[in-house]
């Protein structure tokens, strides 16, 4: 991890080319953030790169171009592109950081690329066994931190106790939630309810210093109960993509009812402000991507399909987590843990 002075302005590596709609979307979104003090490295074809931000206001901004000759398609494997395209703009992204040239990456491309490039290019702090992607997710009320969901499909039960760990450091120090409360996802409230390793990280998680409320259903993640859910990534992602595909669908639904008679359409015209409150709320661009937690400096992976709105969260997200040395406070917290992480459970055997 680089000893960084953090009063100075956050530099953050851009990977131009990510997402299904690179520099086009890319480009202003990251112009928007440098118009907030950030400083942006934008990393990809220069050429592409340097026309978009021609259509763009940034004069007197600290935007720099980084070239980069590859790009990592969204349908290549990681461990090829890790292979194959050493100068792709998100190792070169990685590679940046890496090398203390900038404080954070942000990309909206190939996500287990990114992930692979964050964890052998970037590295892990010290004692994280496994890094993890953490998902923010509207709620009733306030957002909620879901971990892991995608990183890991195979977890033991320490792993899921470090996701908790990880999450409580992302929701104080970047989320602004003062004293997070943690539940682990099982098939029951009631303790000793889940297969082995839930069970198992239940114990670890109940002795730890994070205020552990215990045993979370599936039902409860969007109440605004807990503030961080952990979970194996595997059940993290099928969770994750089966609330973007409800959400998606009952928009739909709704839409249509709206339009289904001229009640209805009066209807939707008093209600129209209610409606726009209503879809900033549950629009996941409020809350940009999803931060990989674990590794030595910031990486924050987004949906390939995210607008400018959303880049420019994510833009913002890992500036705030470099100004409040997030990083620094996750080893604080895995290093006060050490025995429980250490710890042997039966699961683990």
């Amino acid at each position: 991890m680089h000893s960084i002075d953090t009063t100075s302005a956050p530099r953050i590596a851009v990977d131009a080319m990510g997402g299904d709609f690179g520099p086009s979307v890319v480009v202003p979104a990251a112009v928007d953030a440098a118009r907030e003090g950030i400083a942006i490295a934008l990393v990809g074809d220069e050429e592409r790169v340097n026309a978009e931000l021609a259509k763009c206001d940034a004069d007197g901004l600290d935007i720099q171009v980084v070239h980069a000759s590859q790009v990592v398609e969204m349908d290549d494997k990681p461990a090829d592109a890790l292979r194959r395209k050493k100068d792709s703009s998100i190792q070169v992204a990685c590679r940046m950081v890496k090398q203390g040239e900038a404080h954070g990456v942000v990309s909206a491309g190939n996500s287990g690329a990114t992930v692979a490039c964050g964890m052998f290019t970037i590295g892990r702090i010290r004692g994280v066994q496994r890094p993890a992607l953490a998902g923010i997710l509207p709620t009733e009320k306030n957002p909620v931190v879901l971990i892991d969901v995608g990183a890991n499909v195979d977890s033991k039960p320490q792993h899921l106790f470090q996701f908790g760990l990880m999450a409580d450091v992302l929701a104080r120090y970047v989320l602004g939630v003062k004293d997070p409360s943690v539940g682990i996802l099982s098939i029951g409230e009631e303790e000793g309810k889940g297969n082995a390793t839930v069970r198992d990280a239940f114990d670890l998680l109940k002795a730890s210093q994070l205020r552990f409320i215990g045993n979370v259903e599936g039902r409860d993640i969007f109440t605004g109960e807990v503030d961080i859910v952990v979970c194996d990534g595997f059940v993290g992602n099928v969770a994750l993509k089966l609330s973007e595909g409800l959400a998606t669908s009952l928009g739909r639904i709704l839409k249509e009812e709206l339009k289904s008679s001229w009640i209805s359409k009066l209807g939707t015209l008093l209600s129209i402000r209610a409606f726009k409150r209503f879809k900033k709320v549950t629009d996941y661009a409020e809350y940009g991507g999803a931060p990989l937690l674990g590794l030595k400096d910031i990486v924050i992976v987004t949906h390939g399909k995210s607008n400018e709105l959303a880049v420019t969260n994510c833009i913002r997200m890992a500036a705030t987590s470099y100004r409040n040395n997030a990083t620094a406070h996750l080893a604080e917290g895995l290093a006060a843990h050490k025995g429980l992480t250490n710890k042997d459970t039966k699961s683990a055997a």
